[in-house]
């Protein structure tokens, strides 16, 4: 449970330094609003209640797919296959940044050590 919580402050804060650079709030307006989309229309189309079309959605988008869920309509299956095509992309590519802000404060430390290390070696000639 401790890991589970210093993970998830780990991610909190890195959202937080994302938040400040431009093409991370896009990323995140994206998948918000893909994740909106999908919600949407599978509660208008395929009659599914907004939680159990958010539940879907997100199970779609992040690959897990337990199959309690289908889309029965061919639309519902047609717009499946493109919201799967381009949001696992979108959300690879959103989750790929958080973990970049979740490692930056690790990687800002060791290129801190090293400038260190250079310098002293420097002193030391």
């Amino acid at each position: 449970m401790i890991a589970f919580l210093v993970t998830l402050r780990r991610m909190v804060k890195a959202t937080v330094l994302g938040l400040k650079e431009p093409e991370f709030q896009v990323l995140l307006s994206l998948t918000v609003a893909m994740l909106i989309s999908g919600t949407m229309f599978y509660s208008n189309v395929e009659g599914l209640s907004i939680l159990d079309a958010l539940y879907f959605s997100v199970i779609t988008l992040a690959t897990v797919g337990y199959g309690d869920f289908t889309p029965q309509t061919d639309f519902g299956k047609i717009f499946t296959i493109l919201y799967i095509l381009t949001g696992v992309g979108l959300i690879v590519a959103f989750a790929t940044k958080i973990l970049y802000y979740m490692e930056l404060p690790r990687l800002q430390r060791k290129e801190a050590r090293r400038a260190e290390r250079e310098e002293k070696e420097e002193d030391d000639e």
